[in-house]
């Protein structure tokens, strides 16, 4: 083991963000500069078991070690451009990287139960014509360091609104915020294993949901990575025609395929599939649309989440009545399928995907 350390012996560019290395990354990388193994563990345990932010709390590395890592490396990357607050408690982050990229995290409280949604991409390439998230078009993928940061900046919220004597942790991840995941495969998947990992954020899989609006091949491809993760499809309409009105990947996923690979991930990994339908007024809420969409969900033996569309200023969707939205659910349930109509959280937080960011980029262009 050196007993010294010089800048040159770790020097990266840009800065190496090191919530985006696992274990065996950041050991390679030490061990290059004659470090022993147990130091990335250490730095480790600082990180996700700790909450160091910084590198000079690590009292147990050497401080030559400090410095260089100091010079080399980033613990954190953003910086917190707005921060919003609804009445329910739904609070939501726009996070700026040092390239200018943003992307929203939201915190989801919901008694003992504490939810990050994280965000994969800047903007989205699938367009749907009634999210937020694509409007003004897709800018870039996030690396998962990016990704797994979200989830600690939710993690310190946690831990900054506790009273005291509580132990309140970050509990449930969903991965439904800006973006497709399966379209920046690698990272959203390493982000997830580093979400995962014992020696990470150690978030059980099985308390992590990915929500897609589906490709086969990457569901496929999902299945086979040994994780056991919740899938969501996002479906939104259960016919080709219509489906492909307002999703555009739509047109090179028909549904029929979409079901055949979802059936293919229960079948190897033995989770439930849940299909997401957004609610929009006089468009695919109509009860032929619930009898279309109950024979896909019978067919998977998955559950419905009904969702009652968030109004977005500019496009031409409107919410549905609570009424309407109930109705819809009981013909679902009349049919023998498990649905529910999720509460909308944070409304008046901007918390829908893409809503604070387009509204931070509208405040910016007038100013």
């Amino acid at each position: 083991m050196k007993s010294s350390l010089s800048h040159d012996e770790l020097a990266t560019e840009p800065r190496r963000h090191l919530l985006g290395c696992d274990l065996a990354e950041l050991t390679q990388w030490l061990g290059a500069a004659g470090q022993p193994r147990y130091r990335a563990e250490q730095i480790l345990k600082w990180i996700f078991e700790r909450r160091a932010e910084n590198f000079d709390d690590m009292s147990n590395l050497p401080k030559s070690l400090r410095a260089c890592l100091g010079q080399n490396a980033a613990i954190y990357s953003s910086t917190i451009s707005r921060d919003s607050l609804a009445e329910d408690g739904t609070r939501k982050l726009l996070l700026e990287f040092p390239d200018g990229a943003a992307a929203e995290t939201v915190w989801i409280p919901a008694g003992e139960r504490n939810t990050a949604c994280l965000s994969t991409q800047v903007g989205c390439p699938v367009g749907c014509a009634f999210c937020a998230s694509g409007i003004g078009g897709f800018e870039r993928n996030l690396t998962a360091g990016e990704i797994v940061e979200q989830a600690l900046r939710v993690q310190q919220l946690i831990v900054g609104a506790a009273q005291e004597g509580d132990s309140p942790r970050l509990s449930n991840i969903v991965i439904m915020g800006m973006g497709e995941p399966l379209a920046n495969y690698d990272e959203t998947i390493k982000a997830i294993r580093i979400i995962n990992a014992p020696w990470g954020v150690g978030i059980g899989a099985r308390k992590i949901t990915l929500s897609t609006v589906g490709t086969p091949k990457q569901i496929r491809r999902l299945a086979g990575e040994d994780l056991q993760l919740n899938l969501a499809l996002s479906l939104h309409a259960p016919d080709d025609k219509l489906r492909n009105e307002f999703i555009p990947w739509a047109r090179s996923a028909p549904v029929k395929d979409l079901v055949e690979a979802c059936g293919d991930y229960f079948k190897t990994t033995g989770r439930e599939i849940t299909l997401e339908y957004v609610l929009l007024e006089g468009v695919n809420n109509d009860p032929t649309r619930a009898d279309q969409l109950a024979k896909i969900a019978k067919r998977l033996r998955a559950n419905v989440n009904l969702l009652r569309y968030n109004h977005v200023p500019g496009l031409p969707f409107q919410r549905p009545r609570a009424e309407s939205a109930y109705e819809f659910q009981q013909r679902l349930r009349k049919l023998g399928v498990n649905a529910h109509v999720r509460t909308s959280r944070g409304r008046d937080a901007d918390a829908a995907c893409g809503q604070l960011r387009r509204v931070a980029r509208e405040d910016q262009d007038g100013s």
